[in-house]
């Protein structure tokens, strides 16, 4: 389970993962570890949701974020709504299934990533898990990307380990995109370590304005038809691209703490003129489009497999495919992760990693020391019995999506 830096909603999804088995085609993940065969999981995507949040909950949530100041007070009730609105999407889920949820692995809501000079030095999700561990009567894995800040890493992007499982077997120059509210990419290259970085706004500047000039109903640029509308201000963009994290080496993270609406109305001052909203839309979406180009072709991609709420942006995505004529555009729907859900099935291999005592990061993704077993446990009803360590690493993943294989339509 996991809310994004969008702040829209909750998503789910349910993976039936199989005890591991055989070699896989391609090379383990970390070659000096290997004594044996590296281990395959096989997985299914049995169900998966959306539940968005309740608009005063998520107009609660948006007015405490950075750069706004808030309290205790509010955290703590913003902590207790969420993580009774977790609550209650994974009992609306769970009472869907055939069979029971053995364990839960909730990402939380992320409201600040503490980042100075390039080094993450702490996260804070919120979204109280017990709620969850109270509703399901089940254990749930939460607080997941701490573990890796103090090992030196950015705590992000953790999706990195799935897509180092899932993609390593496409050919050539390979890149996982995603592109949430932040836009964040991981390259695999044969031979090569993964690499992993955020690129910086996705959908987030979008959102912002769409939110605060009550652009769209929902929130968001459906489909890219506002900004299909508009013209880029050159000179906006110009203003935008000079931002300095841009520039800065990998592994990286960021977030709202600096993309968010104050960000945009900063850049409009100092433009002096004001813009339509069709065009400041367009401009934004051209940022995003400009910035993930120029980090795909940094790193000499020859295929781009694309995941997130921006993948169904088709201003933004018929952009990148103008910018990037060289590369192939592919969506993490052909690999069993439909692209809406491909985070929260990556929290869902964190879980069952951290219950079988599988380090479930990628330290040249994330720039940690060493590769560490993520997240804190909250026991469920009953005593806490834990699967026996799996000791072997892991090879690779098998990903269907039964949803579609079983003859049902997905999400």
């Amino acid at each position: 389970m996991i809310s994004g830096t969008s702040h829209d909603g909750i998503d789910v999804a349910v993976v039936d993962i199989d005890e591991p088995s055989g070699p896989p085609a391609q090379e383990p993940l970390d070659r000096s570890a290997v004594d044996g065969a590296p281990l395959v999981l096989t997985a299914r995507v049995v169900a998966a949701e959306s539940a968005p949040y309740e608009p005063v909950l998520r107009a609660r949530l948006i007015a405490a974020l950075p750069p706004a100041p808030t309290t205790f007070a509010e955290m703590t009730e913003l902590d207790t709504l969420i993580g009774q609105a977790f609550a209650a999407a994974a009992q609306e889920v769970a009472a869907g299934l055939d069979d029971p949820v053995d364990l839960i692995c909730s990402h939380g809501q992320t409201v600040f990533h503490w980042v100075e000079g390039g080094r993450a030095l702490g996260t804070l999700q919120i979204g109280q898990p017990a709620w969850i561990a109270e509703a399901l009567g089940v254990p749930v894995v939460s607080d997941v990307r701490i573990r890796d800040i103090t090992a030196g890493g950015q705590g992000a992007p953790l999706v990195s380990f799935l897509d180092e499982l899932l993609f390593r077997q496409v050919p050539g120059r390979v890149a996982a995109l995603n592109l949430g509210g932040i836009s964040n990419m991981t390259v695999l290259a044969p031979g090569e370590p993964p690499v992993a970085f955020d690129i910086g706004p996705a959908n987030a500047l979008i959102d912002a304005v769409i939110v605060t000039r009550a652009a769209h109903p929902r929130g968001y640029d459906e489909d890219g038809a506002i900004a299909a509308t508009g013209t880029v201000d050159r000179l906006l963009l110009e203003q935008l691209l000079a931002e300095d994290y841009y520039a800065l080496p990998s592994p990286k993270s960021t977030g709202k703490e600096l993309f968010n609406a104050a960000y945009v109305d900063a850049a409009l001052r100092r433009r002096a003129a004001p813009l339509t909203t069709p065009d400041l839309v367009a401009t934004l979406t051209e940022l995003t489009a400009v910035t993930v180009a120029d980090a795909v072709r940094v790193q000499d991609v020859s295929t781009l497999v694309v995941s997130g709420g921006g993948w169904r942006n088709g201003t933004l995505v018929s952009r990148l495919r103008e910018l990037l004529p060289g590369v192939t555009l592919r969506a993490t729907d052909e690999f069993g992760a439909a692209s809406d859900d491909k985070e929260a099935i990556a929290f869902a291999l964190i879980g069952w990693c951290t219950a079988h005592g599988v380090p479930a990061s990628a330290p040249s993704a994330t720039g940690a020391r060493q590769a560490r077993v993520l997240g804190t446990i909250t026991p469920g009803s009953g005593p806490l019995r834990l699967p026996e360590p799996v000791t072997t690493p892991l090879g690779s993943m098998s990903l269907t999506d039964a949803r579609v294989t079983d003859g049902g339509s997905g999400r």
